[in-house]
């Protein structure tokens, strides 16, 4: 099939959130095939989950491609999983899926590891990055890019709400970090990323992080495999309700894509 081009989380764990994550998904145990699949990785998001998937159900349900959200609930403590069961009733197929390894990067890697699409990626539960950037995410893909990623800093970004103080320093130090790591890419860290889903596949078999630092692995294994990364301006907007918190989830992501950066050395 050719895809038509359309417009324009996590919480802690420690040990530097890093742990084995190498076995492979049989084939029986993933989902059918679609065109695309966009997983959504939830921690206890039960607030404002249900709205993001209406959106991105009604969204998919205007395109030519087969579909499928996939909510992956992270050990979540509140309603997550049955307020995005309600959701059943979309004009595409949600599924919820759980994930025992607590971090964003052990859901998201959960939910495309099960998967057989096309083309596979992840989205925030917030929708920071306005589901509609996929029309030019999908067709990058399918003009030969390995993998499309949201992108605050390239050219023709913008950002409508910026996040806190803190956070924009903390995520000004990161990014020079993973610029080491993943070179031309400005902003690993933006929750909006697709994939061609064998190649991504290959490289979630060999990565280890489960938290906020996961982004990087997966990129730079991307790319170690020969993979191109296309960044996507986007329009990006902060939701004040993010479960990020700089300390809690900010100081493991550092101790852990450290703990890369001395593996590549």
């Amino acid at each position: 099939m050719v895809l038509t081009s359309g417009s324009q989380g996590g919480h802690f764990v420690t040990q530097a959130q890093l742990v084995p994550t190498t076995r492979a998904v049989p084939v029986a145990a993933r989902r059918g095939p679609v065109d695309v699949e966009v997983v959504i990785p939830a921690y206890n998001e039960a607030r404002r989950l249900r709205g993001s998937v209406v959106a991105t159900a009604r969204y998919l349900a205007t395109r030519p491609w087969s579909s499928r959200i996939v909510v992956v609930d992270n050990g979540s403590a509140d309603a997550t999983a049955r307020v995005a069961r309600r959701a059943d009733a979309a004009p595409v197929p949600v599924e919820v899926i759980g994930c025992a390894i607590a971090g964003k990067g052990a859901a998201v890697r959960r939910g495309m590891m099960t998967s057989a699409a096309r083309y596979v990626g992840f989205v925030d539960a917030d929708l920071a990055t306005p589901i509609e950037a996929l029309g030019e995410a999908l067709a990058a893909l399918e003009a030969g890019a390995t993998a499309v990623i949201g992108s605050r800093y390239a050219g023709g970004a913008a950002i409508r709400r910026k996040q806190p103080v803190a956070r924009r320093l903390g995520g000004a130090a990161f990014r020079a970090l993973a610029k080491r790591m993943v070179p031309g890419v400005a902003d690993t860290q933006c929750g909006f990323k697709f994939f061609e889903r064998t190649a991504v596949q290959r490289a979630l078999a060999t990565c280890a992080v489960t938290g906020f630092a996961f982004d990087v692995e997966l990129l730079r294994g991307v790319q170690s495999q020969g993979g191109t990364v296309v960044e996507l301006p986007i329009t990006w907007t902060d939701d004040a309700r993010s479960t990020l918190r700089p300390l809690r989830d900010g100081l493991p992501a550092f101790r852990a894509a450290l703990t890369l950066l001395g593996a590549k050395a």
